[in-house]
């Protein structure tokens, strides 16, 4: 079976290694924790309490499993140059069809993707087409609503 190649850059990192300690060392307590208390309640088969502390207890357990297969397969993004897009970069573009809007992205990997925060997926249609590009390049952009053009005006 062969792994997905997960990009991280080194914040990212650090964001899912402090997750995975929140989990481990505080969430998993509590859960069990929770379960004790609702087996202490009487008939399991009722419970709606253990019910509910199982269903987060493989929640939780899940998600330790899914951060440890990232964080052993992850490929960490630091040597970040600024002559051509790649992950990590941070960019600024110009829609072709809007001289007005210009955009800032930073480009990441998958699991750091965030649009709220102008962090888009290496795997984004967007990310795909400017990726490998340099400052002044003018780009098309295949998405599903259509294709478009952008402009790279910084790199960085």
């Amino acid at each position: 079976m062969t792994t997905k190649e997960i990009y991280l850059t080194e914040a990212g990192l650090e964001e899912k290694k402090k997750e995975l300690e929140y989990l481990k060392l505080e969430k998993r307590p509590q859960v069990i924790e929770a379960l004790k208390e609702a087996r202490a309640l009487g008939d399991l088969s009722e419970n709606a309490e253990y019910d509910a502390a199982r269903t987060e207890q493989a929640e939780v357990e899940g998600r330790i499993k899914m951060l440890e297969a990232m964080l052993e397969n992850a490929i960490i993004v630091n040597n970040v140059g600024n002559d051509q897009v790649s992950i990590g970069s941070v960019v600024t573009i110009q829609y072709d069809d809007d001289e007005d809007d210009i955009e800032e992205y930073s480009i990441v990997g998958s699991t750091e993707a965030d649009p709220f925060e102008n962090k888009i997926s290496n795997e984004s249609p967007l990310a795909q087409a400017i990726l490998g590009a340099k400052k002044g390049d003018v780009v098309t952009v295949s998405s599903p609503q259509g294709e478009y053009q952008v402009t790279i005006r910084e790199i960085q």
